[in-house]
Protein backbone atom coordinates (compact mmCIF):
# COMPACT_ATOMS: atom_id res chain seq x y z
CA UNK A 1 0.00 0.00 0.00
CA UNK A 2 1.40 3.40 -1.00
CA UNK A 3 1.20 6.64 0.97
CA UNK A 4 -1.00 8.06 -1.81
CA UNK A 5 -3.69 5.44 -1.09
CA UNK A 6 -4.09 6.58 2.53
CA UNK A 7 -6.30 9.60 3.24
CA UNK A 8 -5.63 11.47 6.45
CA UNK A 9 -8.82 13.08 7.77
CA UNK A 10 -9.49 15.49 10.62
CA UNK A 11 -12.22 15.10 13.26
CA UNK A 12 -14.88 16.36 10.82
CA UNK A 13 -13.84 14.07 7.96
CA UNK A 14 -12.07 16.76 5.93
CA UNK A 15 -9.01 15.46 4.09
CA UNK A 16 -5.69 16.88 5.33
CA UNK A 17 -2.64 17.38 3.09
CA UNK A 18 1.01 18.28 3.65
CA UNK A 19 1.39 21.94 4.56
CA UNK A 20 -2.19 22.43 5.79
CA UNK A 21 -3.07 24.28 8.98
CA UNK A 22 -5.37 22.90 11.65
CA UNK A 23 -6.71 24.02 15.01
CA UNK A 24 -7.02 21.95 18.17
CA UNK A 25 -10.53 21.06 19.33
CA UNK A 26 -9.54 20.38 22.97
CA UNK A 27 -6.71 21.02 25.44
CA UNK A 28 -3.89 18.48 25.10
CA UNK A 29 -1.13 17.70 27.58
CA UNK A 30 2.19 16.92 25.90
CA UNK A 31 3.75 13.69 27.16
CA UNK A 32 7.19 14.10 28.68
CA UNK A 33 6.78 17.85 29.03
CA UNK A 34 4.96 20.38 31.17
CA UNK A 35 3.45 22.01 28.07
CA UNK A 36 -0.32 22.08 27.54
CA UNK A 37 -1.60 22.93 24.07
CA UNK A 38 -4.79 24.97 24.43
CA UNK A 39 -8.01 24.50 22.49
CA UNK A 40 -8.15 26.75 19.41
CA UNK A 41 -4.37 26.85 18.90
CA UNK A 42 -3.55 26.76 15.19
CA UNK A 43 -0.73 24.47 14.13
CA UNK A 44 0.74 25.20 10.70
CA UNK A 45 2.64 23.17 8.13
CA UNK A 46 1.32 19.73 9.04
CA UNK A 47 3.37 16.81 7.75
CA UNK A 48 1.62 13.54 7.04
CA UNK A 49 3.05 10.33 8.45
CA UNK A 50 2.57 6.75 7.31
CA UNK A 51 -0.24 6.44 9.85
CA UNK A 52 -3.53 8.09 8.72
CA UNK A 53 -4.43 8.82 12.37
CA UNK A 54 -1.31 10.93 13.10
CA UNK A 55 0.37 14.08 11.77
CA UNK A 56 3.62 15.82 12.67
CA UNK A 57 3.89 19.53 13.42
CA UNK A 58 6.25 21.99 15.08
CA UNK A 59 5.55 23.98 18.22
CA UNK A 60 8.45 26.32 18.76
CA UNK A 61 11.56 24.14 18.56
CA UNK A 62 9.71 20.91 19.41
CA UNK A 63 8.35 18.45 16.88
CA UNK A 64 5.06 16.94 17.98
CA UNK A 65 2.97 14.05 16.71
CA UNK A 66 -0.74 14.78 17.06
CA UNK A 67 -3.75 12.51 16.64
CA UNK A 68 -6.04 13.71 13.86
CA UNK A 69 -9.14 13.13 16.03
CA UNK A 70 -8.14 16.27 18.00
CA UNK A 71 -7.69 18.51 14.91
CA UNK A 72 -10.02 20.58 12.75
CA UNK A 73 -8.79 21.94 9.41
CA UNK A 74 -8.32 25.71 9.57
Amino acid sequence: MDDQDIETKDSNGTVLADGDSASLIRDLKVKGSSITLKRGKVVKNLRLTGNPEEVECRDGKSTLVLKTCFLKKA
